[in-house]
């Protein structure tokens, strides 16, 4: 009896400990600031290096689609680009490459301070994830009227189960995002005789 009784006290010393520690370090500032503000050249910028990118990549096979997280400094902290064909990874998409890396990073697994750059609108998974991660602000590029979760088919970030509103910004360089995606699923249904 007198072993557990001993086991509990410290089990609730180490818990206080934890707790204290925890709030000790706790920083608001982190959690409640806003995503950095770009400007719009600042926006076309990064799309371009972001569609410069994709580039490259669909010319690998993969669907050419790039993404940047940029962290309230606007330092990027993670970047990723469709790997779903290369890796044979059904979540191998450019948003989900780019979180896990700035997480890893970033050593947090939110994002309330932040902003990811993508040439397309978010997919149902992606756009889930962005919630769950808590991104500050998303930006993109070309709309996807038949996948797209930001608007596209359904709008996670507005959406009432949604417990992190983000802020959404749509149609940067919306023309060479969407023609670079049309030419490439062009040629890939192009027949071969």
């Amino acid at each position: 009896m007198r072993i557990a009784a001993q086991h509990l006290y410290q089990f609730k010393l180490h818990s206080y400990s934890w707790r204290y520690l925890s709030m000790k370090n706790f920083d608001p500032s982190k959690t409640f600031s806003k995503p950095l503000e770009l400007t719009n050249a600042d926006c076309e910028r990064w799309m371009k290096c972001l569609l410069a990118r994709a580039d490259k990549v669909g010319l690998h096979g993969e669907v050419p689609v790039s993404a940047v997280i940029l962290d309230q400094k606007g330092h990027c902290i993670g970047r990723g680009s469709n790997r779903r064909s290369k890796e044979y990874d059904p979540l191998g998409h450019a948003e989900i490459i780019a979180l896990k890396q700035a997480s890893l990073i970033k050593k947090d697994w939110r994002f309330n301070t932040c902003t990811l750059i993508v040439t397309l609108e978010p997919c149902p998974m992606c756009a889930g994830a962005l919630v769950q991660a808590r991104m500050g602000q998303v930006i993109f590029g070309a709309d996807d009227p038949k996948r797209g979760a930001l608007g596209g088919t359904i709008d996670l970030a507005k959406h009432k189960s949604s417990h992190h509103k983000m802020e959404v910004i749509r149609g940067v360089m919306r023309e060479e995002a969407k023609e670079q995606l049309d030419k490439w699923f062009k040629q890939r249904r192009r027949p071969s005789f």
